[in-house]
């Protein structure tokens, strides 16, 4: 049992207590604690045999000898008897956008709905509008949470497919005769939702790696094993399939599995144009094979240089190779700093001062201290008096740690009439201010995309945060006309955030690189909540390349003096 499998069971304690109506405090603290397990980039179990569970942010006595008991048993009595005092089926319902557990509870009192096949029935006979608090309009958006639902289903986050794919592939590498091993699919080109991970091996004894991937302590079921290609499922719910194949056909297997479809029939039909013959097996001129063996064969053969993975979406990437026009992608190693990371001053597990040596061994040149504002009470939004303690201490510890800069920010709340939750004479205290929308997401185009541009009209304003406001598979962007508030940041010069936690990836990279052609600068931010979700920022600058951005298109490339004058405290 590994990390995603124990946050998902106290994910699934939280949501039981919640239909129960249980102590609000206690349902967030198990909420908090999934959150913070499922981000951990060391696994539970190594944590647990040093014995320091308890020094897990959010994991206090109690839910520490639940994860003990699951350790030792593979199953927790206090999540069984949960369930046998919640009506079957609830739960799933809550997977459902607009549906949370005491909305769940309503339909199965009222309506006896704990099934999807129900739901959709009693929507179809519009018997939902009818109860308490609801209405046509609360039954359109459960149908459209459906329908999301479907869409996004069968797909895994990236945020969580990544990491399953780096432990296979470091223990094939550590306890199997691998010579070459890549993840390869919509995976290697970042996508934000994944189908199912690909993984490409070379090896001279294909059947010991064989043994030793399907024999993986994650692997619920063998659904096939051969010599050259297995597949399993998961304890994490998704299919691996691993190939194995020959030396000499690596690089061309490797662009193949990559994809994606569209653009692999693209080199094709360039190939077919050099009387090439170009698939999974090799480069070949008739019946010779020509090459294969290294990826960067393939576009060698077709007069083209690399293309990199996150842009191989047949979105004019061939055009610009071309032409000698294809950008230079930003990289993990281009990243001097991130600015947008939550302190226990509000919703975060950890003190400043903790945030800021973490950032200092990931290399970073400054970190920016982003809190809530007073009115994101729920999120412990900070008073304008604990805001200025912040601002104080920061300043102290600026003086103390040296090596690196700490920017004293906020995540400040565009409210529904566009004003900002703090007054000017707050903001311009501050080094970075970050607007954002957190409430009000079912305001029509029109007046959403209005009040995003009055509140990023403040002059106070640096960056707006995830700015369609979507949860990938869980809720909508929020109506807004993006090309307007592109251009409305274009002209006031405000930065767009590229939010790298896994369930935003927001702004998407269609509207990265539309931001680009306006001249748009970006910033890449985690969002993190505690240290292990500072790792996050990999997944943001996945999104930057697949939005065709450079190093010079992100304001955290840049070094401290060239981003104090973006910010304009210079």
């Amino acid at each position: 049992m590994e990390n995603l499998e124990f946050a998902r069971i106290l994910r699934e304690i939280a949501e039981l207590l919640e239909i129960k109506n249980e102590n609000p405090f206690k349902v967030r603290a198990y909420y908090r604690a999934a959150q913070v397990i499922e981000g951990l980039s060391e696994s539970i179990n190594t944590i647990a045999e040093r014995g320091e569970l308890r020094k897990i942010p959010g994991v206090g006595e109690s839910i520490a000898e639940k994860i003990e008991e699951l350790l030792k048993t593979g199953r927790l009595k206090y999540l069984e008897e949960l369930k046998k005092e919640v009506p079957e089926g609830l739960l799933s319902l809550l997977e459902i956008q607009d549906i949370g557990p005491k909305t769940a509870l309503l339909l199965y009192k009222e309506l006896g709905i704990n099934s999807m096949e129900k739901l959709e029935k009693a929507l179809a006979e519009h018997r939902l509008r009818d109860l308490p608090g609801m209405g046509e309009k609360t039954e359109e958006n459960i149908r459209r949470g459906i329908e999301l639902l479907k869409e996004t289903g069968t797909r895994m986050l990236l945020g969580t497919a990544l990491p399953v794919a780096e432990e296979i592939i470091s223990e094939l590498k550590k306890n199997s005769p691998v010579e070459k091993i890549e993840a390869t699919g919509s995976l290697r080109r970042f996508r934000e939702t994944v189908g199912d991970i690909d993984i490409l091996v070379v090896s001279k004894n294909s059947e010991k790696v064989m043994d030793v991937f399907t024999g993986l302590a994650m692997v619920r079921e063998v659904l096939a094993k051969g010599p050259t290609r297995s597949s399993v499922l998961t304890t994490y719910g998704i299919q691996v399939d691993l190939r194995v194949v020959k030396p000499d056909q690596f690089g061309a297997a490797l662009h193949y599995f990559t994809g994606s479809k569209n653009h692999n029939i693209a080199i094709r039909e360039l190939g077919v144009k050099k009387g090439l013959k170009i698939n999974e097996y090799g480069i070949f001129r008739g019946k010779k094979k020509i090459g294969g063996e290294e990826e960067i064969d393939v576009f060698k053969s077709v007069g083209l240089p690399y293309i990199p993975p996150e842009l191989r979406e047949n979105r004019g990437e061939i055009e610009a190779a071309k032409e000698g026009r294809l950008p230079v992608l930003v990289e993990c190693a281009d990243i001097k700093g991130d600015l947008h990371i939550h302190s226990k001053y509000s919703d975060g597990e950890n003190t400043i001062e903790e945030i800021v040596r973490k950032a200092k061994q990931m290399g970073y040149e400054y970190v920016g201290i982003v809190d809530h504002s007073r009115s994101m009470r729920f999120a412990g939004g900070l008073s304008i008096s604990d805001l200025k303690k912040k601002i104080n201490e920061i300043r102290r510890l600026n003086e103390k740690i040296k090596d690196i800069t700490i920017l004293a920010g906020a995540e400040v709340d565009i409210k529904v009439d566009g004003s900002l939750d703090y007054p000017d004479e707050i903001l311009k205290e501050l080094d970075i201010v970050i607007a954002a929308i957190h409430s009000g997401f079912k305001m029509d185009q029109e007046k959403m995309t209005e009040r995003i541009i009055k509140g990023i009209e403040n002059e106070y304003v640096h960056i707006l945060a995830h700015p369609t406001g979507r949860l990938i598979g869980k809720r909508d962007p929020y109506r807004v006309d993006v090309e307007r508030l592109i251009m409305a940041a274009a002209k006031r010069g405000i930065m767009l955030e590229i939010n790298a936690y896994p369930e935003r990836l927001d702004l998407p990279d269609i509207y990265c690189r539309r931001a680009k052609d306006e001249g748009i600068i970006m910033v890449i931010s985690t969002d993190a909540h505690h240290l292990d979700q500072m790792r996050f920022m990999k997944f943001g600058v996945g999104v930057a390349r697949r939005g065709w951005l450079e190093k010079k298109n992100i304001l955290n490339t840049f070094s401290l003096k060239e981003l104090f004058k973006k910010l304009k405290r210079i």
